[in-house]
């Protein structure tokens, strides 16, 4: 079992910044593929970013790409997600994801066993 531990939401204005932290306890940090993904007022689940087991590899959605950095610290053993230029649109409940399995898709929910139990996003105008 993976616990996913997740902090640093908050109440931002828009063209703020934010950074999101994971902390992962339960099976080595090293062997698991992470990522978050985010759920807005109304809307479906949708993944955000995920990075390798090695913490070198990246995707993102577009709508993150250029703002939002994800990174992880194996010696820490803990998620980052950095996220600049906020907008409205970014307001979301932020989940952390894991998966100790190979060979499936990044950005399907599906294909993360454990997550966390979300920290709030909320981006003013």
């Amino acid at each position: 079992q993976v616990q996913l531990v997740e902090s640093g939401g908050g109440l931002v204005q828009s063209g703020g910044s934010l950074r999101l932290s994971c902390a992962a306890s339960g099976q080595p940090f090293s062997t698991l593929r992470m990522g978050w993904f985010r759920q807005g007022p109304g809307m479906e689940r949708e993944f955000v970013a995920a990075i390798s087991r090695g913490r070198t590899v990246t995707e993102y959605t577009d709508s993150a790409k250029g703002r939002f950095t994800i990174s992880g610290d194996n010696a820490k053993n803990t998620l980052y997600l950095e996220m600049n230029s906020l907008i409205p649109e970014d307001t979301a409940i932020y989940y952390c994801v894991a998966t100790q399995r190979y060979g499936v898709s990044w950005i399907e929910g599906r294909s993360y066993d454990y997550w966390g139990q979300g920290t709030q996003v909320t981006v003013s105008s």
